[in-house]
């Protein structure tokens, strides 16, 4: 990590903090409409362009 650049460290921190599940809390409002996350991502399958 040391040979990145700030910016993109800040960017992959970004996509890192972005890619959580949905609260527990919004399925229990939405009556489990919203269950899944549309932009999840898996690390091994795809890549970031930062």
């Amino acid at each position: 990590m040391s040979k990145l650049t700030k910016g993109r460290k800040i960017r992959m921190a970004k996509a890192a903090q972005q890619n959580r599940r949905v609260p527990s809390w919004v399925m229990i409002k939405t009556k489990r409409a919203v269950v899944s996350h549309p932009k999840r991502r898996n690390w091994r399958r795809s890549t970031l362009k930062v």
